[in-house]
């Protein structure tokens, strides 16, 4: 069993269908999948596509947080970076619930996950609705990597 629902190079990310990459993530969901889940992959992609073009690197959706049990919407590997994504589609604010999930992904990947080890780890929230785009920070030790 995969890690993950989906996963591409960003370049074949940005060629495929959009309906293809839904067709994917729902095959792999255990039960049915809620509309209100579709809808957020669509717009996840629709975002995902339309920032992307500069990029090259890997992108996963719904990938596995070793000891959670739980699935970042999206991670990237840009540059050796990991860039983990947590969107909250709809919203157009930022729960500090919200920033903590994020958070934990970003530190299991760090200490659970081997090939993340060594890596850069930059948790991403994302508000689709905000008004205004806010970049909220925690910050910890350089060493660490994970910022």
């Amino acid at each position: 069993m995969e890690r993950f629902y989906y996963a591409a190079k960003i370049s074949d990310f940005l060629s495929e269908n959009r309906n293809t990459i839904l067709g994917i993530l729902n095959s792999e969901e255990s039960s049915d999948t809620a509309k209100n889940q579709k809808n957020a992959w669509n717009e996840e992609i629709i975002l995902l596509q339309s920032v992307l073009k500069n990029f090259s690197g890997d992108i996963f959706f719904e990938y596995s947080i070793p000891r959670l049990g739980k699935r970042v919407d999206v991670i990237l590997v840009i540059n050796g970076v990991i860039l983990c994504l947590e969107f909250k589609v709809g919203s157009s604010y930022f729960e500090l619930a919200d920033r903590d999930q994020v958070w934990d992904y970003a530190l299991d990947l760090k200490n659970f996950h081997e090939p993340s080890r060594d890596l850069y780890i930059v948790p991403i929230l994302v508000a689709t609705d905000a008004a205004e785009k806010e970049v909220a920070f925690r910050t910890c030790n350089y060493d660490n990597k994970v910022f």
